[in-house]
């Protein structure tokens, strides 16, 4: 819904616009109330609602209600509930190919949403080895931030894996300083203490990128950058492929950006395996 509002936000009037902002700035409370009281807020008027809803594809103002509290209620489904979505619609064809089918619609839709210079904008952030860079993740995402930290950590310095444990990060955010950045993840169902985090740390002037879901974890409202990832599939679990595929972008684009800098660290790591002899050489 908030994506069909920007979509639709160049064609809006005036008053159409000011009511955009309103329900974008406090999502998706803003949407929740009766059109009279969502109107009052905005400062429009009823008829102003009516007509927006309607250049959003909505017959009326229920409909668009309705589709704002099935998105809620999307955000905090279960994998049981998941997995009972998607046996209620499941084609009759093969898991497999059900599964192929979900996976490139989520590629697809995550990278058509991505704006290339805001991408930039965050490659420049997690690149600056002159700021630390800080990585973290929740109670399924912290795969996604260990493998960040892997492949980030050996093409620049100055990289912070945080640990899972919530009760070390005051610790970690006692030495952020302004300027530098946390990348973290967070998907439904979104973690408390990782937004606890991101509006502490925010208050320290680090820069906040994260990458989440298509709904949009609430850490959206304080993060500086956020990428959203579609991750729906026929199971009970969300899908981290496009999230991953999101991710080894971002690192290749900062190994890119760092080459020169990036391969001598490369070479120099490559010695230090050889002698610790962690790797089997075949020549």
């Amino acid at each position: 819904m908030r994506e069909l509002i920007r979509q639709h936000y160049p064609e809006l009037t005036p008053s159409e616009r000011k009511l955009a902002g309103t329900l974008l700035e406090n999502y998706p409370a803003a949407g929740l109330a009766s059109i009279t009281v969502v109107a009052s807020n905005a400062g429009v008027s009823t008829p102003t609602v009516a007509r927006m809803i309607k250049k959003l594809g909505f017959k009326g103002y229920p409909q668009f209600h309705q589709a704002l509290l099935h998105e809620l209620e999307a955000k905090g489904v279960g994998p049981t509930q998941r997995r009972n979505n998607w046996l209620s619609e499941a084609p009759e064809t093969h898991l497999l190919n059900r599964f192929s089918q979900a996976v490139s619609y989520n590629l697809e839709q995550t990278f058509a949403h991505i704006e290339s210079a805001r991408f930039d904008q965050v490659i420049g952030k997690l690149a600056d080895a002159d700021k630390r860079l800080y990585i973290v993740g929740g109670r399924i995402t912290h795969a996604l931030a260990d493998y960040a930290f892997t492949h980030l950590q050996a093409v620049r310095p100055h990289v912070t894996h945080m640990t899972s444990s919530s009760g070390t990060w005051p610790h970690y955010v006692l030495d952020m300083e302004p300027g530098e950045t946390l990348l973290i993840f967070d998907i439904r169902r979104y973690e408390t203490n990782l937004l606890r985090l991101a509006e502490l740390v925010g208050k320290q002037g680090v820069n906040i990128v994260l990458c989440t879901d298509q709904w949009g974890s609430p850490i959206s409202s304080v993060a500086d950058f956020t990428f959203n990832c579609w991750v729906e599939i026929p199971s009970g679990w969300d899908s981290n492929i496009s999230t991953m595929m999101l991710l080894e972008a971002m690192i290749a684009a900062v190994q890119e950006q760092r080459w020169p800098e990036t391969r001598k660290r490369y070479e120099r790591l490559d010695e230090l395996f050889d002698m610790t002899h962690l790797f089997r050489r075949f020549i």
